[in-house]
């Protein structure tokens, strides 16, 4: 690359559509076709996996940076991105019934039998999908809490804490540590999230994981930055880095149907996505126009206490609404 257009070109339109059509959205609908029983504690695995590599990843990926240069961290990353596609392309299937199974937890005696195609094709099933989840209150509602836990964790943490932690005297490689111990403590919360989602409403854990990342997000400021008052941090926030999805993905199920939750899950992640590219940017303005990453990790603390009220106004009496039905 020689040019802005290009980075831009293949770093955010490339990677930005491989990484949309992989991670928690693929997730997703692999939780809800072949699993029935521990459905939740399926997703907070596959969840926590995702974000987890992520934070793991940081330090390596860092130190290869420092010592050899940034292509050969690509490197790397393309050995691995290589491997799992043929993992994928040899092991992986589509449905249970590709296999003659049932989903995990499916105890039905009749016979095994594919869902048919309905001959629509992916962009138009999309868009059909969008029309009639719009019209629902529970898809606006997830749309916006997800867009508020995509502008509190990935747009803002994971983009801003390394050059944040800068400002205050701390190197790359010790902030991409911080990253890590969250990626430990976000291992535990999340596998633990989609176990609770199982057995409680989806409605109070989603309530608490939202105020408890605003409390840590309007608290780290006055953690001094020290190692004690990041450690605390990396702990409280990590836990809750991705908890929201199993809990999310859950009443997508219960309010869509498993087949169209896959769909509606997308869509109300791509306002994660746009949450996340509000606070990248939001928060890179503050830095440069007001001298501070502070107000942006304000903002983003009051705005968790917003979605976790929010979240409270479902209404959910059964386990699928008519637009499951329909």
């Amino acid at each position: 690359m020689t040019k802005v257009w290009q980075l831009v070109a293949l770093w955010g339109v490339g990677v930005g559509v491989g990484a949309g059509m992989t991670a928690l959205v693929l997730g997703a609908v692999v939780a809800s076709r072949w699993f029935e029983h521990r459905r939740g504690l399926v997703m907070g695995v596959l969840t926590a996996s995702n974000a987890t590599g992520q934070l793991v990843f940081m330090p390596l990926l860092a130190s290869i940076t420092e010592h050899y240069g940034w292509r050969w961290a690509l490197v790397v990353l393309s050995v691995l991105l290589a491997l799992a596609a043929f993992a994928v392309l040899m092991f992986m299937r589509d449905r249970p019934s590709d296999l003659g199974l049932r989903p995990y937890g499916n105890t039905s005696t009749d016979p095994i039998v594919a869902p048919v195609a309905s001959g629509e094709s992916v962009f138009m099933a999309t868009l059909h999908t969008l029309r009639d989840a719009s019209k629902t209150r529970v898809f606006w509602i997830l749309f916006t809490t997800f867009f508020i836990c995509g502008a509190s964790t990935a747009g803002l943490v994971q983009v801003h804490l390394i050059p944040l932690c800068g400002d205050f005297g701390i190197n790359q490689i010790q902030a991409s540590g911080l990253l890590a111990a969250m990626g430990v403590f976000d291992l535990i919360g999340t596998v633990l999230s989609g176990w609770l989602s199982d057995r409680y409403d989806s409605r109070p854990l989603l309530f608490w994981y939202y105020g408890l990342r605003g409390l840590s997000l309007i608290a780290l400021p006055y953690s001094d930055f020290t190692i004690f008052g990041l450690s605390v941090f990396a702990m409280f926030y990590g836990l809750d880095w991705i908890a929201t999805v199993p809990p999310t993905v859950r009443l997508a199920v219960n309010t869509f149907g498993p087949e169209r939750a896959g769909l509606v899950f997308g869509w109300v992640f791509a306002g994660h996505q746009i949450g996340a590219a509000v606070a990248a940017y939001g928060a890179g303005w503050s830095r440069v126009n007001l001298l501070s990453y502070l107000p942006a990790f304000f903002t983003a603390g009051v705005l968790c206490f917003f979605a976790a009220a929010m979240i409270m106004t479902i209404r959910q009496k059964k386990p699928a609404s008519e637009f499951a039905t329909a």
